[in-house]
């Protein structure tokens, strides 16, 4: 394989954006342009993802409002799935809803057990236009799911409830990682 064809070889790797920034709390915007600059933003999110040993990365997590997401993630059976989507829709999210426990890069160190339907469809299109459909099970449906709400501008606490998000958010206040803002003086 040459080097040049390993997703994010040719990226740059981005800080990445903490919960309580604007962005990450705001719905992303369509991708309109599908010319070098967003193929670069893909390899820039593939590089980012990878420094911060994360399974996927949306757009907004690097300051980059709009609607990309990649992912290098297993299935529960242990498949990898690698692979981008440019203004993803989830279509479809279904089976078991699992409470699993979830992380994010842009919450780092934390997790809390948050429910997930256990299989999701997702469509788009590639970085050049073309048509995908990515289809995820387990572990692979939770991140489809994950990174979609990402796009809406949504972050995992914000789909739980009652003490297990009191505990995250009051967990994250606490962080080295977290400056003061709004999210401190919220809780």
């Amino acid at each position: 394989m040459r080097h040049g064809s390993i997703p994010g070889a040719r990226g740059r790797v981005r800080p990445l954006r903490l919960l309580g920034d604007p962005v990450l709390h705001a719905r992303c915007a369509e991708v309109t342009d599908f010319g070098p600059e967003l193929a670069s933003l893909v390899e820039d999110l593939f590089a980012s993802m990878y420094a911060a040993h994360g399974v996927g990365l949306a757009a907004n997590q690097i300051g980059e409002p709009v609607r990309v997401f990649v992912y290098d993630c297993p299935d529960d059976e242990d498949v990898r799935h690698l692979g981008h989507v440019v203004n993803p829709r989830l279509v479809s999210a279904g089976g078991v809803v699992v409470r699993g426990p979830e992380g994010c890069l842009s919450l780092p160190g934390l997790e809390a057990g948050t429910e997930r339907h256990d299989e999701a469809v997702v469509e788009g299109l590639t970085a050049a236009g073309e048509p995908v459909t990515v289809r995820g099970t387990g572990f692979f449906a939770r991140c489809l799911q994950h990174e979609c709400d990402h796009l809406e501008g949504e972050v995992y606490p914000d789909r739980l409830g009652g003490w297990r998000r009191r505990r995250v958010l009051r967990q994250a206040a606490k962080a080295s990682w977290n400056r003061p803002g709004p999210l401190a003086e919220s809780l």
